[in-house]
């Protein structure tokens, strides 16, 4: 499908967060998916991302993860420098903060009139996490994760016992996680952890470790794995359309 661009500052309880929707140009209704960037907020591989996502028949919303620590339209470079400034934005954020992003993002979708009112959620690594986090929100109805950084290691900042790990059991909707086997940010023991937990709180999650590195659908740099990013944008098009759609 043909699709459309345009940007909105969605107030949260945090302050304004400038918010990517992508959508089909064709008149309609269309269910929704808040798509969770890396650290390193939207750059081009997250904006080829959404796109996809969008041209199979979604409205794609990709809101500035860490909109209160820097000035609206932060785009971080994949470098160094750019590293170290993200991964302090995601040791600054509490976990608290990223729901009311979340709800305030919900109560914008079910505002629109070309959306359905059902949402999903996608991310990639913290992007991941912040995807399985918001599953805790009654109001979506599926989540894919992708190679979820720090839910194993509750590492993220929280109020105790607030941890998404331990919040799991809270979780109502279908989820798809998915872990490189070479990622070292999450190790096989993590993993198990993760698995182990899921199971024990009963929850409905379907379980997928590929041979890749972490960032592997990342279309910059060595890591990118076209074959298994194929696979994967597949995956949550047909997932989300099961989960999404009447």
């Amino acid at each position: 499908m043909i699709i459309q661009h345009h940007v909105n500052d969605i107030k949260t309880a945090t302050g304004l967060m400038r918010t990517s929707v992508f959508r089909p140009s064709q008149e309609g209704k269309y269910p929704a998916i808040i798509f969770y960037s890396e650290i390193f907020q939207q750059t081009s591989p997250i904006t080829r991302s959404a796109q996809t996502l969008a041209g199979h028949g979604f409205v794609v919303l990709v809101p500035e993860i860490f909109h209160e620590l820097n000035p609206l339209g932060t785009v971080l470079a994949y470098d160094d420098v750019g590293k170290d400034k993200g991964n302090a934005d995601k040791f600054a954020k509490p976990l608290e903060d990223h729901d009311s992003d979340t709800q305030a993002m919900v109560e914008f979708v079910q505002q629109q009139t070309y959306c359905t009112g059902k949402i999903g959620v996608m991310g990639v690594c913290i992007g991941g996490h912040l995807a399985f986090r918001a599953a805790l929100n009654n109001q979506v109805s599926g989540a894919f994760c992708l190679y979820p950084t720090d839910v194993h290691s509750n590492t993220l900042p929280c109020d105790e016992g607030n941890d998404s790990l331990t919040r799991s059991s809270d979780i109502h909707c279908p989820m798809v996680l998915v872990f490189g086997k070479q990622d070292p940010h999450v190790s096989a023991e993590g993993r198990v952890l993760i698995h182990q937990t899921l199971s024990q709180n009963e929850c409905d999650f379907s379980w997928h470790e590929v041979n890749a590195q972490h960032a592997f659908m990342r279309d910059e740099g060595e890591r990118y794995d076209a074959a298994i990013a194929m696979q994967m944008y597949k995956m949550a098009i047909d997932f989300f359309h099961d989960t999404l759609r009447p």
